[in-house]
């Protein structure tokens, strides 16, 4: 396969993880564009990684872990979140159960995309275990239409320390339970099976209060196009609990260091 289309094929996916690491569309396109910029001058480096995904985001992470781009840019700005004025964002250890749990890599080849071996990635990885368990625990809402689905999510936000606000089937019951609990944390379908939209109850709740949102949907590439503003956190139906345990993670990480930073609607 070309090069093109190799990396065609993984972008829509480094873009999701690029945005999990910074917590923002802008900042996460900026690490991937400067990642392409850095392949168009050396192609050759994907054909030294186990397979062309692997170099890809072997790339993005030698252009994370440098200074000079991970330390200026954003960080000047007024006004931006928190996040993006640390130098070192997201500790190691997250990017590797971010790397593991959500993007689906093995274990060796997770090893290769941060440089390291398997057993000291199995320690980054209980270290975010650790750092997984310390996380405060919150209100979550859960928007879900299928009965099942909503009854593992359930389980899953108890099992991890967080108390279920309510489960909303339909755009006016998020809207309902929404305002009236005001939830640490939403986790949201984009589709509900009464044809409301998912989306819109969010981006309607966001107009009253400021709160991280994890959406779920079976085709994340649909909402992963670069042509509008795009949700910063996106889990892919099936999903594993571990993906689910490691995404809320991040959403309530950036949303802590955030300080209730004002919310954009996700068109």
């Amino acid at each position: 396969m070309p090069t093109s289309q190799a990396v065609a094929q993984h972008l829509p996916f480094l873009r999701r993880y690029a945005r999990a690491l910074t917590g923002s569309q802008h900042s996460g396109d900026a690490y991937v564009a400067a990642t392409l910029e850095a392949l168009i001058e050396d192609p050759s480096a994907l054909d030294k990684a186990r397979s062309p995904r692997v170099g890809l985001y072997r790339m993005f992470t030698g252009i994370w872990d440098s200074i000079a781009v991970n330390g200026v840019g954003d960080a000047g700005e007024p006004g931006l979140p928190a996040e993006q004025r640390i130098s070192h964002i997201t500790p190691r250890a997250r990017q590797a159960f971010l790397l593991v749990a959500v993007e689906g890599f093995s274990e060796e080849d997770a090893a290769q995309v941060l440089g390291t071996d398997v057993a000291t990635l199995r320690s980054l990885m209980e270290e975010a275990g650790r750092e997984l368990a310390a996380e405060i625990a919150t209100d979550v809402l859960i928007i879900e239409d299928e009965p099942f689905i909503a009854l593992d999510l359930e389980n899953l936000v108890e099992g991890l320390g967080h108390r279920v606000a309510g489960v909303a089937r339909t755009h006016a019951e998020a809207i309902s339970l929404g305002k009236a609990k005001q939830p640490g944390l939403i986790l949201a379908d984009i589709q509900l099976a009464d044809g409301s939209s998912g989306l819109d109850a969010v981006n309607e709740l966001l107009t009253s209060f400021t709160v991280p949102v994890i959406f779920i949907t079976a085709y994340p590439e649909r909402f992963l196009t670069g042509q509008r503003p795009e949700p910063a956190f996106l889990i892919t139906k099936p999903f594993q609990p571990a993906t689910v345990s490691a995404v809320a993670s991040q959403a309530l990480f950036f949303e802590r260091n955030a300080r209730r930073r004002p919310q954009r609607a996700i068109a």
